[in-house]
């Protein structure tokens, strides 16, 4: 863990943010996650209606171009600034963001990894990307995102579930069988560098590779990757999730959903979620990566 630097000064300026109004917390309330598996999750109602950004209807303005000023933490090196997501999901949210546009839908360049490490060495928690609508993007200007979690915290509900694959099973076809899932994601462990250069690298490397794995593309060769997708990035491993579409029953769904984190709206189907659980959820809305070779083939 490193000084916290960012996160002290994301704290003190979401407390001038929220007497300015600057930022918008969502008003939730936690409610017990039903159906089969609802433990590996946290489920929460929205107490008002979605923010703009989040509507389908409507044009949508980019908040980054410029950012708001009274959001801004720092500038990280000279194509990136960290800055507070205006409607946070917890207190001191962080959004790392282009200086100029770079499309959310293309791939993360080596550029954007060096401005995650330098973060990540500072601040560290649960870092998520959304590759696009489809993956549960709500902006094209890229931006990865990062929920700050304490040395030795749990950094997501569904961490034991790519902790499991990790000890054995995600390249096993009794595996995939048994939770199709693993048939959608792609996870390694992340590497433990002491230098930041070397660090950048590696992750970079590995993101490409889980990238081809997955079946979405070669970064070189395939603009923009051949499906959404969804990245987890913890102190402990690095995962891609394959996407074929945003929602299922009411629930619109980006990286956090496959960390565990469900957000249940008015249009959301609560009774089918207890019959049939948030891990069944999740299946409806990814693509396997056996899909990527059928696709190749026809």
């Amino acid at each position: 863990m490193g000084n916290e630097h960012f996160w002290t000064a994301a704290l003190n300026q979401s407390s001038q943010a929220l007497e300015h109004g600057a930022l918008i917390p969502l008003t939730t309330s936690r409610l017990p996650c039903p159906g089969p598996g609802g433990e590996q999750f946290e489920l929460r109602q929205l107490n008002a209606r979605l923010p703009r950004h989040h509507r389908p209807e409507g044009p949508k303005p980019n908040p980054f171009s410029p950012w708001d000023p009274e959001l801004e933490i720092d500038s990280i090196g000279g194509d990136h600034v960290l800055i507070l997501n205006k409607y946070p999901v917890q207190t001191g949210h962080l959004l790392l963001i282009t200086r100029q546009w770079a499309s959310q839908v293309h791939w993360l360049t080596r550029t954007d990894w060096n401005a995650l490490v330098r973060v990540d060495r500072d601040t560290s928690g649960l870092w998520f990307f959304n590759s696009g609508p489809k993956a549960g993007a709500s902006q094209p200007h890229r931006h990865l995102q990062l929920l700050r979690r304490q040395s030795g915290e749990k950094t997501c509900p569904r961490e034991s579930w790519f902790l499991h694959i990790l000890e054995g099973g995600n390249t096993v076809e009794t595996a995939v069988s048994r939770d199709p899932l693993i048939g959608s994601c792609a996870v390694v462990q992340r590497p433990n560098l002491s230098d930041p250069e070397q660090e950048s690298r590696a992750l970079h490397d590995l993101y490409r590779s889980l990238a081809m794995t997955l079946g979405l593309g070669h970064a070189d060769a395939d603009q923009p990757p051949r499906a959404p997708y969804n990245l987890l990035l913890t102190p402990k491993w690095m995962a891609l999730i394959r996407r074929k579409k945003e929602r299922a029953s009411g629930f619109s769904l980006n990286a956090l959903g496959f960390a565990g984190y469900l957000l249940a709206t008015q249009n959301s189907d609560l009774g089918w979620l207890e019959h049939n659980g948030g891990e069944r959820l999740l299946q409806e809305v990814v693509s396997r990566i056996s899909d990527a070779t059928d696709d190749s083939e026809s």
